[in-house]
């Protein structure tokens, strides 16, 4: 697993507003960044400029459709930020399993 692509997931994810467009993504599928913004607080340049972030990140692609951009979520990468947190987790669980062994023995 790539650390720099696993700390460009953790980057992208840490805005709220690139997690909005994620579940927006998620839960509407494909989209524009125009159709993206609809309802947000936030400009359609800003919008898309969180999507080239999750675009470099690897979370999004895009498919053109005549003049229009769409946005597709692409999780794969969220599933090695999760595989890379519960690698952590399991060394971080053996070495307090070793820790309380070490203190109760």
């Amino acid at each position: 697993m790539d650390d720099d692509r696993v700390d460009a997931v953790f980057f992208a994810l840490s805005d709220p507003t690139r997690r909005e467009v994620i579940t927006r993504l998620s839960e509407g599928g494909p989209n524009t960044a125009t159709g993206l913004a609809a309802g947000m607080t936030v400009s359609r340049q800003a919008i898309a400029k969180h999507l080239a972030i999750l675009d470099e990140a690897g979370l999004v692609t895009t498919e053109r459709a005549g003049r229009e951009v769409r946005y597709v979520l692409t999780p794969g990468p969220m599933a090695d930020a999760a595989s890379w947190m519960g690698d952590v987790g399991a060394e971080w669980d053996r070495r307090l399993d070793r820790l309380r062994r070490h203190l109760s023995g």
